[in-house]
């Protein structure tokens, strides 16, 4: 079927595929012609990282090693195999959003490679919440399937903030994958939220819920600081959702 034909479908079966080489380093074959409406796989990316950094963090845990440790190899695997495009994201977010006194000066921090106070702040404490709280979940539970659904939820967000606003600037990652339609960014929560209650029952619903708020909030930050959504703030989005649903899923008892 041709790009004009798929355009129409909800759903392409060379939507995942272009889902993993647009938020991974895995060696994927994609076409990008579709581009936005494959959003809606952003969680199937989610999924593949997950499983693949459980692999060796299940090893260390099946010989001895320590969960706190173990959790330092999970959250090092997913942020090298998604090449720390999340990270930047974040860091750039915070540079900008809160370095700068408008619009304009605020786009141009976070276009800006150099990174400030804010970001090495956000980093760390991003980081130090992520491993806390996988170290936690792996000595409550021992199980990966909560770590894998939030990897999931907390990708099916990005394509929200995407749908609910414009582009904040002319060029970047974001603007060139286009607008995502509603029901793109609807389909892949959805998506997301049922694959995650096969592997964490009910808890699945508050945490989708959970990325659902985050994903407003961060959209309505980024409306009032810069009018519309970038690259870095959906990377930003990303990480607030993904350590507001492991901080939950230990609340949960996950």
């Amino acid at each position: 079927m041709g790009a004009s034909g798929s355009d129409t479908l909800l759903i392409h079966p060379n939507d995942p595929a272009t889902a993993l080489a647009l938020l991974t380093r895995l060696p994927v074959k994609a076409q990008f012609n579709r581009s936005a409406r494959a959003a809606w796989a952003y969680s199937v990316a989610g999924a593949a990282l997950g499983g693949l950094a459980a692999l060796p963090t299940y090893g260390l845990l099946w010989i001895g090693i320590p969960p706190a440790m173990a959790a330092v190899v999970f959250v090092a695997a997913m942020v090298i195999m998604s090449g720390a495009m999340h990270e930047d994201g974040l860091a750039d977010t915070a540079d900008g959003l809160w370095g700068g006194w408008d619009k304009a000066r605020r786009l141009e921090i976070m276009k800006d490679s150099r990174i400030g106070a804010y970001g090495v702040i956000a980093l760390c404490l991003s980081l130090a919440l992520r491993w806390l709280a996988v170290a936690a979940i792996l000595e409550t539970s021992g199980a990966f399937w909560p770590l894998i659904a939030v990897a999931m939820l907390s990708r099916a967000a990005m394509p929200l903030v995407m749908t609910a606003l414009p582009h904040a600037r002319a060029d970047g990652l974001s603007r060139a994958q286009g607008t995502v339609p509603r029901r793109t960014a609807l389909a892949g929560l959805m998506i997301a939220t049922a694959i995650a209650f096969l592997m964490v029952n009910w808890v699945a619903l508050p945490l989708a819920a959970l990325g659902f708020v985050c994903a407003g909030l961060c959209a309505a930050t980024a409306r009032v600081k810069i009018g519309g959504q970038t690259g870095d703030i959906l990377g930003a989005t990303q990480q607030v959702s993904e350590i507001v649903m492991l901080i939950a899923a230990i609340a949960l008892s996950v």
